[in-house]
Formats: C-alpha cells, sequence, structure tokens
C-alpha cells in the first residue's frame, strides 16, 4: 500500500519528452552570459540557469525571479493576493532599519495583500519568512529545522503573532535550501497543504527551469 503514493509521484513527474529535452540543452555548457529569460526587470542567463543544475545553490536571480511569478500568478482569480521582497530585503531590513527600505514598498500597499514572502538569506543558507495578514501571523520556514526568534522579531511592524513552524518537509543534503524556500512559497500562495518531500527536489528544479525560461508556472 505504501508504494502506491510514490509511484503515483513518479508517474505525475515525468516532464514530457521535448520538455525534458530543452531543459536537458539549456543546463548543457555554453555561453554563460547568454540571456535566456527576461521579465519583471530582471535578466536570467545560462550561469543563472546552471544554479537549478543538480545540487547547486540557488543564486539571488533564480530566486528573485520566481517569487516574481508567484506574483504574478496571485492575480489570478482563486489565488490569495501575493506581495514577495527580494532577497536583498531582510538583509537590507536587518542592517539599516525601516527607512532604508521605505522606498522599495512605494508602489505598493503591502498591507492591502493576503499574503508577504520574504526570502531569508542566512549566509550559506535559505529560509522563508510569511506574514499571514488574514491569520495575522509571522510563519518562519527553514528546511535545517532552524527558527529565528530574530527575524520575526524584526518582522513584526503589524504586531502580528508568531507560529515557528517546526512540522515541515526537511532538506537533507546541503544544497536544497533554495528550492525548499522556493516551494514553501509555491505551496503557502496557492492555500496548498506542504507535502512535499526531498525525493521531488531533482524534479522541482527542472520543473522551474523550463517554468523560468517560458515565464510560466506550470
Amino acid at each position: 500500500m505504501h508504494l502506491l503514493p510514490k509511484i503515483h509521484w513518479y508517474l505525475c513527474s515525468l516532464l514530457p519528452l521535448e520538455m525534458d529535452r530543452e531543459i536537458k540543452n539549456v543546463l548543457r555548457s555554453g555561453n554563460q552570459d547568454e540571456v535566456l529569460s527576461e521579465a519583471f526587470r530582471l535578466t536570467i542567463t545560462r550561469k543563472d540557469i546552471q544554479t537549478l543544475n543538480n545540487l547547486n545553490w540557488l543564486n539571488d536571480e533564480i530566486i528573485n525571479f520566481y517569487m516574481n511569478m508567484l506574483m504574478e500568478r496571485s492575480k489570478q482569480k482563486g489565488f490569495p493576493t501575493v506581495h514577495a521582497f527580494n532577497t536583498f530585503f531582510f538583509t537590507k531590513l536587518k542592517t539599516a532599519g525601516y527607512t532604508a527600505v521605505k522606498r522599495w514598498t512605494k508602489k505598493v500597499d503591502i498591507f492591502s495583500v493576503d499574503i508577504l514572502l520574504v526570502p531569508i538569506h542566512l549566509g550559506v543558507h535559505w529560509c522563508l519568512a510569511v506574514i499571514d495578514f488574514r491569520k495575522k501571523t509571522i510563519t518562519y520556514f527553514d528546511s535545517m529545522g532552524g527558527s529565528n526568534s530574530e527575524a520575526c522579531r524584526i518582522l513584526l511592524y503589524s504586531k502580528p503573532s508568531i507560529c515557528l513552524l517546526k512540522e515541515i518537509p526537511q532538506q537533507m543534503n546541503g544544497s536544497d535550501c533554495g528550492m525548499f524556500a522556493c516551494k514553501y512559497a509555491d505551496c503557502i500562495s496557492k492555500d496548498k497543504p506542504i507535502n512535499f518531500t526531498q525525493q521531488h527536489m531533482p524534479y522541482f528544479r527542472k520543473r522551474m527551469v523550463w517554468e523560468i525560461l517560458h515565464r510560466k508556472l506550470l
């Protein structure tokens, strides 16, 4: 009986042959500065895409591009409204205070959305903070099981209650933290359960290559 969910996942995770070929072609060596995708005033080069290959660490460009696609999807009917800060926001907020990032939200009323996504880079580890204005909570997602009360305190400008999650999927290597942060954000921005595991990451990496190339979430 336990094999059925695994078989179902395997069948669902098989990419169409044409899509798989396109992904493999992009991940082959080539001009590292070649621009492969542009949107949201961001540019993704082959060098950036390579961070999705095998066990490489995701860089800021990939995570920021993906977060923008989540925001774009949230404009569709049936999805909670989402705003995602870029990966440099939290570090700037932490080191220089609110006045240093005030202009970053000049064109958006962050209090009008349902969910705020805040990618957090801890030197060599990616995490995610989520402010849910509907529930008035800050939830901290760490794929290595850590907690970060300081990050929550820094983000407490709207005085929500704090919820530090422990029972979430955990990474089993030292490379997939960025992928976990992105997939946490994907599930949360759809109001869906977080039910993936480490074994799904190779598939999610390949899928994200296609999504970024086509500027479209599957």
